[in-house]
């Protein structure tokens, strides 16, 4: 049977093309991906308000699924409505599936303060206000953001064009102009980012945290199952 030690939902923004990739890389064997989508066109405020509105249909399609776990996907849909917004959507997911639940956002959280990471620089695709909403939910949740600089995209089906080698190139420059950081982390689960988590962390010796493993680190915890060592999820996947 497929997925007969776990099978993970994931809710994703409609243009998503890269997560559920990301997440089938990492999966260790006897594990699965389900996944469904909340339309979304504009990655900023009316954008996001608008695509979480659907996040119960979405939970109770993957409920049909028998998923052991559901996280919403799309970071910024879970930070745009302010601090704790993760986890009153984890709970209205719960609430209208039955089944366990989180958010990016908050396997995000989770992730920087697993590995005590108190100060930290940001590479996003986001536009500037939606990155102002990112750092300041950050900060209220006693995360300093020394730096945060996005890519300027406005449509998530272009963030998910982007090259892995673009990715690196950009967040390479920002984390260079972060000082004193306990970590970095690169938020978009439509912007790929497994190729690059090991270079990063070779380059600059600290932990790098992605939206995409983060979820995996987060629901696999979740399913009691260990996430697989050596792998592209970086330093996060290596902490016991």
């Amino acid at each position: 049977m497929y997925g007969r030690r776990a099978r993970l939902g994931r809710i994703n923004p409609s243009p998503e093309t890269v997560g559920d990739e990301e997440w089938r890389r990492l999966c260790p064997e006897g594990v699965i991906v389900v996944s469904t989508r909340m339309y979304i066109d504009k990655v900023d405020a009316q954008g996001l308000t608008g695509m979480v509105t659907n996040v119960e249909r979405a939970a109770k399609e993957l409920a049909s699924a028998r998923a052991n776990v559901i996280l919403m996907a799309g970071t910024a849909g879970a930070f745009n409505g302010g601090a704790g917004f993760d986890v009153e959507l984890a709970r209205r997911i719960g609430e209208a599936s039955g089944v366990p639940a989180t958010t990016t956002m908050t396997a995000v959280l989770d992730a920087l303060r697993s590995l005590e990471v108190g100060r930290v620089a940001v590479a996003t695709s986001y536009i500037r206000d939606v990155d102002t909403a990112l750092a300041s939910v950050l900060e209220q949740e006693g995360i300093r953001v020394t730096t945060i600089e996005g890519m300027g995209l406005l449509r998530s089906i272009d963030m998910g064009d982007v090259e892995p080698q673009r990715t690196y190139e950009f967040a390479r420059r920002v984390f260079s102009q972060a000082g004193d950081v306990d970590g970095y982390f690169i938020s978009c689960g439509n912007l790929r980012t497994l190729e690059v988590i090991r270079q990063l962390e070779a380059d600059f010796g600290k932990p790098v945290i992605t939206s995409n493993q983060a979820g995996m680190w987060k629901v696999l915890r979740m399913c009691g199952i260990e996430p697989p060592r050596a792998s592209e999820g970086g330093l996060l996947f290596d902490d016991r």
